[in-house]
Order: C-alpha cells, then structure tokens, then sequence
C-alpha cells in the first residue's frame, strides 16, 4: 500500500494525521451500503451492442465482517489499514447469488439490487453461481439438484432483472471445469451435456431481457488452452452472448490476459466462419507468429469479434509461484499468501476487446481451507486454518490492501 510520508516530527502532527485517518475510515464505513464508482454513462441496448463502455459500475453493500475489521482496526490505531480496507469495501464489485435451498426469494434479491443500481444509475455485476454439480463437489460444492431445478432458478433470476440493466457473469467454473473433467461423469458424458444444456437455457433466458449484457466462463490463460475452451464455448451458445469472462476468482496478470482474451476471441471468430478451432493460435505459440496468424485469418475490427471481461479483484501482484517441493499439491489458486488488490473496476480498459476489468471475486473473501495435498488442518503456507470458502478472510485482506497494485489512494 502507498505511504504518504509525514514530514511533521512533533507529536501533535502525527496525532491529527492518525485521527483524520480514524475519521475517514469510519466515514467510509457509514457510507458503504451501495454506491457506484467509475465513469458515468449507460450502456447500449441490443443483443449485439450491449457495450458497457463508459459506463458507472455499482457497488453492493460489503460483507458484514469487513465493516468489524474496520471498527476493529480502528479501536487499534492501524488507522492507515482500517482506511485501506474502508476503501476497498466502497470499490464496484460483483454480487453473487447462489442457490441456498428457498429458491422462492431469489426473484426478490435480485430486483433489490437491480432497482438499488438503477436509482444510483449505475450497472451492476450479477454472478450467477448454482449449476448443479459446481466446482466439482470441491470447495465451492453446491448449487441446484438437477437441470429442471436450475432451470426454474434462472426464471426467476431472469424475473428478478426484468426490463433493468445488468451484467451477468455466467457461472464460475462451469465450462473451465465440467463433469467430465472430475471424474463425475458417466462413459455417455451424460452429466457434461447436461451442462451445455443448463448454460445455453440459462443464456436464452437472460439474452432475451432488454438491459441484460451476459458473458461465459472462459478460465484463464494459465488454464485450457484457447483450442480447448473455445469449442466448449460454442457449445454452451457463446455466439448469442457478448462474449466471455477470464481470472474469475485467479491471480492471473493483466498483460497475460489481455493477450489470452485476444486469442480466444479470434478463434471464436474464426470458428464462426467454419474454421477448426485446432487450427488456432493458443498462448503458447510464439507472439509473432500468433500475431500474424491474426492478422491473416480474423477481421481487424474489433466490434466483428466477442468481446471479453477480466477479474481483477486480487490480481496486482500476479500468480503464486510456489515452491513445488514443499507442497505436494500447492493449490497455487486457493488462498495464495501475499497477492494484492489489482485495476480498480472500470469499463475504460484501452483495449478495443476488453469491455471491462471487474472485482468478479469479492476481495477478502476465502476460497476455502487449502491444504496443499497435506493432511491439515492447517494451510502449510499460512500456519493456519484459513475459513471455509465465502467467509471473510481477515488476515488475506490486509495482504490485499497492503499488496494493491496500483496502489490504493491514501
């Protein structure tokens, strides 16, 4: 985190410095109920032209237990910290909604958010997380008991946004990580077609809602490899969809990304047109010859392409690079110690295919109890028991706000 020096050397100086920075937290704490950051603007109707360029993201009401980490730090003097996550609350990000067994109120949460984002005239993130068979039963385990189930929550997900702006994050996970891919399935691939099924009905539902921009699970660069997703992509109906999303929930680096995003969106094109997603560049290739590659088989205008979004939330100082020898399975994804706040959310990226850098994952809060492949309980790269996955993470928080690159304002 960036440290303005304070140049005065007498105690009543630093007494006034610390004070305004209590102050200031709590101001933030009292406002941290739903306001909206970036630029102002409204995003462009049409199934094709949802753009959210320029457009004010909104900012949902933060876990409970940020706001006792606040108060907390405060009544400790760590005012710079208690500011620093004060801020980090009130920053745009995402709200998730998961199945939780009363599927009859999910209509009604989401028409809170959606109306709260309009009278504040900004957009909100919606993530929709409750395919049956989610994260492979690991961490995140969940979601609807079977297809006809998730289908009636998508109804009444799609009821709740009605005629309202929104940007849906289709389901986490849910083509990086099918059935098929955890030993789940059956020889017919029975459980993996089922999910096609639910994301390409979960896709004609929201598609078909005027204000509604969705974009699909694509993993990140240092996942699958571009001809690998893409083909899951068109399968789950992404050419109906403004595109798809990366690093939900990962630490991959902007520049990686960026050029990752570009290579699924070209192939996306040119599978389009009847070419063979094997044929594609993917992030391995050598960059000049996936460029010319490019340039040779994919329209140089950017709107005739899928466009992309990027998680941020917890990407500043990159990946993990774990000592491989002391972790038997390092689980570089889960809880990594020392990683930072990426890009604040904005919809002004610079690049013609990325329609946004989002805060997809909430920041400090756990993605479950890491063991490496040890026995446990503790993370080995912690010396603790981190919370079970959705629960705030204090001492990752810190590390957050500390680590944040670009750094967090004073």
């Amino acid at each position: 985190m960036h440290r303005r020096r304070n140049r005065r050397k007498n105690g009543r100086g630093n007494a006034a410095v610390a004070g305004a920075g209590a102050a200031a937290a709590l101001v933030l704490l009292a406002g941290t109920t739903g306001t909206a950051g970036a630029a102002a603007g409204s995003p462009e109707a049409g199934k094709d032209d949802r753009r959210p360029s320029g457009t004010r993201l909104y900012t949902p009401p933060a876990n409970p237990d940020a706001y006792d980490q606040i108060r907390e730090l405060v009544r400790a003097g760590k005012h710079k910290d208690a500011l620093a996550v004060a801020r980090m609350v009130r920053t745009p990000q995402s709200v998730w909604f998961n199945g939780r067994g009363d599927d009859s109120l999910i209509r009604g949460e989401v028409r809170e958010i959606v109306r709260d984002a309009a009278r504040k005239r900004a957009l909100p993130v919606l993530t929709l997380y409750n395919v049956p068979g989610r994260d492979c039963s690991q961490y995140s385990a969940g979601g609807a008991a079977d297809t006809a189930e998730y289908q009636a929550w998508i109804d009444e997900v799609a009821k709740g946004i009605g005629k309202k702006k929104a940007l849906v994050i289709l389901e986490p996970d849910s083509l990086a990580l099918l059935p098929s891919d955890c030993g789940q399935d059956d020889e017919e691939g029975t459980l993996t077609a089922a999910r096609y099924a639910e994301i390409d009905y979960a896709v004609d539902a929201l598609t078909a809602l005027p204000g509604t921009t969705v974009y699909l699970d694509a993993g990140h660069s240092g996942w699958h490899s571009v001809n690998s997703i893409v083909p899951r992509l068109i399968e789950a109906g992404v050419e109906k969809t403004r595109g798809f999303y990366l690093n939900a929930s990962n630490y991959r680096s902007d520049e990686e990304l960026a050029r990752y995003g570009e290579l699924v969106s070209g192939c996306l094109e040119y599978a389009a047109g009847g070419g063979d997603p094997a044929d594609c560049p993917n992030q391995w290739w050598d960059q000049e010859d996936a460029r010319a590659w490019l340039d040779e088989n994919v329209t140089p205008d950017p709107a005739d392409q899928p466009h992309f979004v990027t998680d941020t939330s917890r990407n500043g100082q990159g990946p993990w690079t774990p000592d491989t020898d002391q972790y038997p399975d390092p689980q570089e994804w889960c809880n990594p110690p020392d990683r930072g706040l990426g890009k604040r959310p904005t919809t002004d990226t610079g690049d013609p295919l990325n329609d946004a850098h989002l805060w997809i994952k909430i920041p400090g809060e756990s993605d479950g109890e890491c063991l490496r492949g040890t026995e446990g309980p503790e993370d080995p790269a912690r010396g603790m028991i981190d919370p079970p996955a959705g629960q705030w993470f204090p001492q990752q928080v810190l590390e957050l706000v500390r680590n944040a690159e670009p750094p967090l304002r004073p």
